[in-house]
């Protein structure tokens, strides 16, 4: 009979990971290039179950009565890279993709280490310096891995291969890249990725979008719905637990007084 309390507490665990991961999808549902999460779960290898030392069968005997399957195992969660909606913004630094690929900027954390981050996000600005940054102050790349500095006080046109183009005269190229297998990429942060060993970089056939921007792939009536699904399963469990709690209270504090 307890198993059951066990089963039961694993069908909690894997409903609580379903919901934080559904609100941090809500969450960032106005994030620009923020691509959502699910997950996935699986039920526990089957167990067999065995009699032993009964005294039905024999105190030195054992039976089978059948599998065990104790509940559900949390399983990986997983990214959505499907293309979100696009919001025109009239800026020309704000830049969305249309198509597979990421821009490529350089980051650099609190302990001053610099590496190579990559994103949808395409809300950028320039410096007073006329270095072109995302909203973290992190540097756009060009198709050489340096650093894109424009003119501040011109006005820039930006192609749909990447191109900038200030006066008519082209200044830089923006970087834009994919990967075969996005599998090889993790989550950095919300809206940045990193590849992984065994990451294989691809050229990209994006275009890029000026005045325009990505928002999140977030579906929020979708999301809302999990979210019902999710606390009904999640009561569902509870009401379990507690009657197998009524069931073992009747059991040792009622029936033994007989």
């Amino acid at each position: 009979m307890v198993k059951g309390l066990y089963t039961a507490h694993t069908g909690l665990r894997n409903e609580q990971n379903r919901m934080d991961v559904m609100t941090n999808n809500l969450a960032n549902v106005s994030t620009v290039g923020f691509k959502k999460e699910g997950t996935t779960s699986q039920a526990f290898s089957a167990v067999l179950a065995k009699k032993l030392k009964d005294a039905s069968v024999g105190i030195r005997n054992e039976q089978a009565i059948g599998f065990n399957r104790p509940g559900v195992k949390v399983g990986e969660n997983y990214i959505d890279y499907t293309q979100g909606s696009f919001r025109i913004t009239d800026n020309t630094f704000d830049l969305a993709l249309s198509g597979d690929g990421f821009f490529a900027l350089e980051f650099t954390n609190k302990a001053g280490e610099t590496s190579t981050k990559y994103t949808r996000a395409g809300n950028f600005t320039l410096t007073n310096e006329g270095f072109l940054v995302n909203s973290d102050g992190d540097y756009v790349l060009d198709v050489n891995n340096r650093r894109i500095q424009l003119n501040p006080l011109m006005d820039a046109d930006i192609w749909e291969d990447g191109t900038i183009n200030q006066n008519g005269n082209r200044v830089a190229q923006i970087q834009v890249v994919d990967f075969e297998d996005y599998d090889y990429l993790e989550r950095y942060g919300e809206t940045y990725f990193q590849p992984i060993e065994g990451a294989r970089m691809t050229n990209s056939s994006a275009q890029v979008q000026s005045g325009i921007l990505e928002m999140a792939n977030v579906q929020i009536v979708s999301e809302m719905v999990n979210m019902i699904s999710i606390t009904r399963q999640y009561e569902s469990n509870q009401k379990i637990i507690q009657t197998y709690d009524r069931t073992l209270d009747t059991t040792v504090n009622d029936l033994g007084r007989l």
